[in-house]
Order: C-alpha cells, then structure tokens, then sequence
C-alpha cells in the first residue's frame, strides 16, 4: 500500500472482536475520576470568594499559564499563554492570578485519592489529578448514581470537584470522562456503556482527543481519512499495526470493547531522576551555580529515596538561554558512573559539584541547570559485597531516613545541607503563590 492511500476498513469485524463498541465485555467495567481545573480548584479551596470568578495558575519563575478556570477559559486566556504578554488582559477582567503551590496541590491530590481507593477495590493512580478505578462486578450496579455518590463525596470530603466516565475499557472510559465534562445535562458523570447510539457518539469525537493518539499521529490518519473515533474504531487493527504499531493497534480494539490496558496498580520503578530548572535571575556567579544544582541533587536524591532506589549514573548540565541574542549560547553537561549505587545526598553532592567544575565556564550568564540520576536499581534487589564488612551503607540508611524524616514532618528544607546557600536570586520565582495551608504549620488557617 503506497503511503498516500487511505487506511482501510474492515469489511467485518475480526473473529471474537464485537463490532461496535455497544458490544462489550461483561467482566470489564473501568471508571477513570479526573478532578475538574484541578490547581485552579486547589486555590479555590481555601479562598471560596473566588468561586464563579476567573482564576489562571503560572508555571514556574510566574513564566506562563498552566491552568485555568472554565471562567477564565470562557474569556480565551489560552494554555500556554505568556503571563507577562497576558497581563493586561488579566488585570482587564479581575483574573485571579497564582504562582504554582505544588505542596498544596500534591496534598490535596493525596487525599482525593485516599477518598476514590473506598469507592472501588482497586485504582491506578494515573496523574496528580487523574486516577482508574475497577469496577468489575459491578454489572447489576447503577453506575450513574453510583458515579454521582462518587463525585458528591469526593467534594464534600476534600473540597475539590470530579468528574468520572465508566467504560468496559481504559480508552472509552477516558472518552466518557471528556463527554462528561463537555456534554450539557450529563454533569460530570457518563457510562459509556449506557449509550444508545455509541457509534453517533464516537463520530463527534475527534481522533486527536483519543486518550493515547498524539499529535503526530493525529496528523497522519486524518491525512489517510480517519477524522474521528469512530473511524479510528472501523478500521482493521492488523492494518494499523502494520501502519503504525502494536499501540495504536490496541487502542482500535479498545474502542471496539476489547481491552487491552490492564490496570496498574503498582506502579512500575522510575528510568531516570531528573530535577532542572529556569533560575529566577541569570546566573554569573559560581557559588550561585553551586548552590543551586547541591539543591538540585538533594531533591533528587529525595525523590530517589521515596521509591527505594539507588543510582549508578549521574549527570550535571547547564545552559544559557538560546533566546538570547546579546550573549554567547553556551551549553553542556557532564555524567559519571559511581562506584557504587547509592541514594545518599553526601554522596551524590559530592560528584555533582566535582561534575559541574568541569563544565562551568566564567563569563556566561546561565538560565537553566540540573541533575539527573540514571541507571537506576531496586534497593531492595541490591547485590550485597559479601566481602565488605562495612557498615556504612547501614549507618547512611540511617542518617537519610531521620532527614526525610524530619523534613516531611516539619517542612521541606527544615534540614539541609550548606552547600545548598542561604535564599539567593537563582531560586524559582513564585511571587503570586498562596500560603501552603495544609503542609506548613506556620500557613495554617486561623480563626479569629
């Protein structure tokens, strides 16, 4: 088939494969929650005057938009939108306007999970504000008002609004849920499987908005004439594997009922570790550029600790900005393999700034610096030196945990290590953030 002639149909469906996606399995019922503008809800929490009005959130250094209201997305505030270009039309339409508080967002998105895990024997946490639920077995159930008890208690019980969609698979549960938030009278609830024309349903859903089809792929079947779901559903799995690949392949047979993306509910161990970012001024001073990636390297080190893993491969990078015309664009970045794995800071501290003496070159105004931790393995299935009768390893287990430890009951940075500096302009700038309300005590609410 040339490369210009569109994908084809199948004439029937494939052996044991339904024909449409009315036809589904009995034993397979998923339900996916998605919270409702969740970081514009999460502020919203605790400034209820807010409600009905605008509210957008920024991405790091207050750069761009990242989240908006159905208020603010109703005036066309647009992702993506540059705050400072945005500005203007902010301040026109008395837009609520804040820096990203991802303490309070990372909270609260733990308790709307620790809420859904009573709702269903099983879940997958998805994303910060996403998670899968199993509902097998519920055949006999009212989903419907099931699905509203959900999204009912979800948000008296944590203050933040859900939607849901069920499905007999991942995919039509993930279309359920965008019907639900977009079709008028369904109020954030939709079973799939209740549908009485699914084939007319599919057919308004644009192939780009199916979970798991990107852009580019999007690009290429509707230059081959599949525009919507539906299309996507009709056409001949084998064929698109052939086309594209086993993944899409999958995803045709998930819109047939077929499923195919089991749920995880363990999560699997993360490749790499990497933690970058923009500084809020240029940097031109070396103990600056210090400072900032040892506070790099112990975040990440602290994430790394979270999943029970240790490194064999860390990298160091920097960079100026490439938008800069009046400078020298200047980027690298070194990596080195330790001797052995480890999740300590000291350590990792240690090799990090060893790594970025390398690479730092005077004169250069830097935007962007960061770690990354590769090459990953399982603290738990580590190979032990039957020789080495040290017990250091044990002692820097020790040492870690009563960091975390402290730092997670009193607030992160409550320990740290002196490489990391004292405050300094290179810090992320988040001028417009609310008060951390829920993992700080000092940004507790009071009652007067």
């Amino acid at each position: 088939m040339s490369a210009n002639q569109h994908i084809t149909r199948s004439d029937r469906p494939l052996p044991s494969t339904p024909s449409n996606a009315s036809e589904v399995a009995a034993d397979k019922r998923f339900g996916i929650v998605d919270c409702n503008n969740f970081y514009a809800s999460c502020e919203r929490m605790f400034a209820p005057h807010l409600i009905g009005k605008p509210v957008v959130v920024l991405s790091n250094n207050d750069g761009c938009i990242i989240a908006r209201s159905n208020e603010a997305k109703a005036l066309g505030i647009g992702m993506g939108m540059a705050y400072f270009k945005s500005k203007q039309l902010l301040k026109k339409h008395d837009v609520a306007v804040f820096s990203s508080n991802y303490a309070l967002y990372g909270d609260l998105s733990n308790r709307v999970m620790t809420v859904l895990a009573t709702f269903a024997p099983r879940i997958e946490v998805y994303s910060i504000d996403e998670a899968f639920l199993d509902f097998q077995g519920f055949d006999r159930w009212d989903l419907d008002r099931y699905g509203r008890e959900i999204c009912d208690t979800t948000q008296q019980w944590t203050g933040i609004p859900v939607s849901i969609g069920f499905g007999a698979t991942k995919t039509l549960a993930k279309l359920a849920n965008r019907l639900s938030k977009k079709t008028p009278g369904m109020d954030g609830v939709f079973d799939f499987s209740s549908c009485e024309n699914p084939d007319a349903l599919l057919s308004t859903v644009a192939v780009g908005d199916i979970w798991g089809v990107g852009r580019r792929w999007a690009d290429r079947l509707q230059k081959e004439g599949v525009n919507t779901a539906f299309d996507l559903q009709q056409c001949d799995p084998a064929m698109i594997k052939q086309r594209f690949n086993v993944v899409l392949a999958r995803t045709v047979q998930e819109l047939r009922g077929v499923s195919c993306i089991e749920l995880e509910e363990v999560q699997a161990d993360r490749q790499q570790v990497l933690c970058s970012r923009s500084f809020g001024v240029r940097v031109t001073d070396f103990k600056d550029m210090r400072h900032s990636v040892t506070h790099f390297m112990t975040r990440a080190a602290e994430k790394l600790r979270k999943q029970n893993l240790l490194a064999n491969v860390l990298s160091v990078h920097v960079s100026t900005s490439p938008f800069d015309d009046n400078n020298e664009y200047y980027s690298n970045s070194c990596t080195s393999r330790l001797v052995a794995p480890t999740n300590d800071s000291r350590e990792l501290i240690r090799l990090a700034q060893r790594l970025l003496k390398s690479i730092y070159v005077a004169g250069h105004s830097y935007q962007r610096a960061g770690v990354m931790l590769s090459d990953l393995v399982s603290q738990r299935n580590l190979q032990q030196d039957l020789f080495n009768q040290d017990d250091g390893v044990e002692r820097s287990d020790a040492l870690m945990t009563v960091l975390d430890t402290i730092n997670s009951q009193m607030g992160n940075g409550t320990l740290s290590f002196a490489g990391e500096g004292f405050g300094g302009g290179w810090r992320m700038k988040q001028l417009l953030r609310s008060p951390r309300y829920t993992t700080r005590v000092s940004d507790l609410k009071t009652v007067s």
